[in-house]
């Protein structure tokens, strides 16, 4: 096999596997050990044979999940858009970095006509934007942006001796604002958690309450993160009482979409669920999860505070990369956290270009109405139950249990065996202590139909496994 063939060879049998996704089981499921011996991952080290290459190629498409597979609803994301898929293997093969325009003058100009196009339909009039590495990155910018924006002498001098800084959260926030708290400095004591109220949304009147308290003591409240789709239950902040709150009380709003920001592609779904988004400090949304652009596309917009990523972000000005004496005053890199940056704005690109603002609107609107057929067939199904009324992409039900049966152990049981046996990878999450089976619905080829067949083979499994249990 000669280096001509090489590629030919690989899209051939990429194509056969995208072919198959929905075939069979979604995964051929073996224990980590027994995996170990099947890859024989010691074999054919250094041996410049192309056939070899292709036996790992092929081992790793044999054993991994099927993320196209109708079985797999566990993640945000499924199977890639071809459109983005065409620009990840272009992107790779052109192989540069997203940091100067002078290395990548086509990348640039494309992710900052994304970024335009971004701040634009989400209305921040004067903002700007960044592609970071998903919304666990963009939460921790946002965070420290806010951090700097309190005390602009932090950047330069540190936190030593000054006054503390307070963030606020839901408790269901996503986990990556801790690690925020901890990376920017402020400590993870700082990071102030909100109840949740019965919607599962976070709790304003409390967080009123802390933030009251935190300036009594001498402290700063400098960040309240909202979430537009809570990972569990999808619930969405209040921004509009947010944004009440922000006026009396001195800090930076940001919102994390990464799961829920997707409505904004859609003027009925944005004012039905994220009203007064234009008027936020900073949001964040992955196009790589509802909208199924090849892992990972995610977007940082900041609004009404020019320049602001490079006062946060930014050194290394006039250095071997940055030299602002050229022309190419454009660089991407000098205001962003990484050095070098994979180009991830050629496959969003491509992507918008093929399905446009209405055609991901149609998605998403799609999927929510898939959500609630969803939760019409487990109030239809006498072995089924919802553990909280569905707040929007969410469903978060689990298998009835005789009083004998602890249920939380049950469904965890029930989990494993679907995932185990091929048929099935769906999310699993606590709340309130019962443990919840969680339906996340991704994949744009599911349909009503899709929807009945998953919940035909749950139900199947978990009566198979009570009669095991003997009721």
């Amino acid at each position: 096999m000669d280096a001509d063939t090489i590629l030919p060879n690989l899209l051939g049998r990429l194509e056969k596997y995208r072919q198959t996704q929905t075939q069979g089981t979604f995964v051929d499921y073996h224990h980590p050990e027994d995996l170990k011996e099947l890859l024989a991952l010691d074999d054919h080290e250094g041996t410049r044979d192309w056939q070899h290459i292709f036996e790992w190629v092929e081992k790793y498409l044999n054993y991994s999940v099927k993320t196209g597979h109708p079985g797999f609803v566990n993640r945000m994301w499924t199977e890639a858009n071809l459109p983005s898929i065409v620009g990840e293997i272009v992107a790779a093969v052109a192989n540069t970095s997203a940091c100067t325009y002078e290395a990548a003058p086509v990348a640039t100009l494309v992710e900052k006509y994304m970024i335009a196009q971004m701040l634009d339909m989400v209305g921040f009039e004067s903002g700007e934007g960044q592609m970071t590495t998903g919304s666990s990155n963009g939460n921790m910018i946002a965070m420290l942006a806010a951090r700097n924006s309190a005390d602009a002498k932090i950047k330069s001098e540190g936190l030593f001796g000054r006054p503390a800084l307070f963030a606020f959260v839901s408790a269901d926030a996503h986990y990556s604002m801790d690690k925020a708290a901890n990376i920017i400095g402020i400590g993870l004591d700082h990071l102030v958690k909100i109840p949740v109220n019965a919607d599962g949304a976070l709790d304003c009147a409390v967080l009123e309450k802390a933030l009251a308290d935190v300036m009594e003591h001498g402290g700063i409240p400098f960040f309240v993160g909202g979430t537009a789709g809570t990972t569990v239950r999808g619930a969405y902040d209040s921004i509009a009482r947010l944004l009440a709150l922000r006026s009396r009380y001195p800090f930076w709003l940001h919102i994390d979409g990464a799961w829920g920001g997707s409505v904004v592609l859609s003027q009925t779904l944005k004012k039905a669920y994220m009203p007064g988004i234009e008027q936020v400090d900073s949001f964040t949304w992955d196009f790589h999860k509802m909208l199924g652009v090849n892992l990972m596309a995610n977007v940082l917009l900041i609004n009404n505070r020019p320049n602001e990523f490079a006062r946060v972000c930014g050194a290394g000005d006039n250095s071997y990369i940055f030299q602002q004496e050229q022309a190419e005053a454009v660089d991407l890199g000098s205001s962003s956290l990484q050095c070098g940056r994979r180009v991830d704005s050629l496959k969003w690109f491509l992507d918008w270009k093929f399905y446009g603002r209405r055609g991901y609107a149609d998605r998403v609107e799609r999927f929510l109405d898939l959500c609630a057929y969803a939760e019409k067939v487990v109030n239809n199904a006498p072995d089924l139950e919802m553990v909280v009324p569905r707040k929007s992409f969410n469903v978060c039900f689990r298998f009835k249990t005789p009083g004998h049966i602890d249920a939380n152990v049950f469904n965890l049981a029930l989990r494993t065996a679907l995932h185990q046996e091929g048929l099935a990878l769906v999310g699993k999450a606590y709340v309130n202590d019962i443990l919840v089976l969680r339906l996340l619905i991704t994949n744009p080829a599911f349909n009503e139909s899709a929807v009945e067949q998953f919940f035909d083979t749950l139900v199947e499994k978990g009566k198979t496994l009570l009669q095991r249990h003997g009721s």
